[in-house]
């Protein structure tokens, strides 16, 4: 063999190398991932979360269009339609089924025992009863957790006691469909509402119908008001956050996403990351690992975010101590 010919052919080798060995392993056939998420895509345009798992696919040798389809169906915010689309979702035999957020996972897991099904963000699998065990989850659901136990939610609570100073009545803006009253979540912020001396008022909303809960906190005369996770929640985002700035409360919620429409505190993980590794779990599942093998990924940070200009037009002043330790503040 010639120098040349040698040369050509190790320049051939290093750029298969290059583009990764996930395109030789990636099957040759057109592969259906299912998805069951809250919000249809506005003027079908997928959120950014789309793209961000997308692009994760990508990364790994997979192309929408080319090698996958995703089969997307939407709840609005109605958890009552959950049934019925995860049965639809399984009719359609995907080759692996994404749920976002926990609302679609019990329903997804009654309609299929064999076809995998990998989550995201949701809260607390463990005690959601999806999984018995972080390490080794069993049967065919795994995924990625957005918190893994209650203690999150007290410590955003004590959080935003030090941000308002002085405050002595917090409504507690729960949904009756998740993170209700007397959900794990529920009891962990009312414990330490007692360690706090603090007040907390209940306003329980049905589902999507937030209106008779938020009036429900006029009428308590809260002076803030910390709103429970909930995929509910996140879908009515707006109507929260207007009611609370016009009625000058401080608002307290568990992401980022409620701050650009003008919340003023968040405390959680950052759910765009998870997106970014469920095309892992995805990846690996269709190149024949088991769900039960793949352990629950865990959030390994929290972070603070704070919105200035919310609290500026409140007339609220957010204390140095906790913009020194924020993550990010919106100016």
């Amino acid at each position: 063999m010639n120098l040349h010919r040698r040369v050509v052919l190790a320049a051939a080798a290093a750029t298969l190398a290059r583009t990764g060995s996930a395109w030789a392993q990636a099957p040759a056939r057109m592969v259906r991932i299912g998805l069951i998420t809250t919000n249809p895509w506005p003027n079908a345009q997928p959120p950014q979360w789309v793209a961000i798992f997308a692009e994760g696919m990508r990364e790994r040798g997979w192309v929408e269009g080319s090698n996958y389809v995703l089969d997307a169906l939407h709840y609005d915010g109605h958890a009552e339609r959950i049934p019925a689309l995860a049965a639809e979702l399984v009719q359609r035999r995907p080759d692996v089924i994404v749920a976002t957020g926990s609302p679609p996972v019990r329903p997804l897991m009654q309609a299929t025992q064999t076809i995998p099904i990998v989550f995201v963000n949701a809260g607390d699998p463990v005690g959601s009863g999806f999984v018995s065990n972080l390490a080794r989850p069993g049967g065919n659901v795994t995924g990625l957790a957005f918190q893994v136990g209650p203690e999150i939610d007290a410590k955003r609570l004590e959080l935003f006691r030090e941000m308002i100073p002085g405050v002595s009545r917090i409504a507690f803006l729960a949904n009756k469909a998740e993170n209700s009253w007397e959900s794990a979540a529920g009891k962990s912020v009312r414990a330490a509402a007692q360690a706090m001396g603090v007040t907390l008022l209940l306003a329980e909303a049905v589902y999507h119908d937030y209106a008779d809960a938020l009036a429900a906190v006029g009428r308590a005369r809260a002076q803030a008001l910390f709103v429970a996770r909930s995929s509910h929640a996140f879908v009515n985002r707006a109507l929260i956050i207007d009611f609370a700035n016009r009625s000058r409360l401080p608002t307290s919620f568990d992401t980022r996403d409620f701050l650009a429409p003008g919340g003023l505190m968040s405390y959680g993980a950052n759910p765009a990351h998870n997106f970014a590794r469920a095309a892992s779990y995805v990846d690996r599942i269709l190149k024949g690992a088991k769900p039960s093998d793949l352990p629950i990924e865990q959030p390994t940070k929290y972070e603070l975010l704070i919105n200035l200009k919310t609290a500026k037009a409140l007339g609220f002043t957010v204390p140095q101590s906790i913009l020194l330790r924020a993550d990010e503040v919106i100016q």
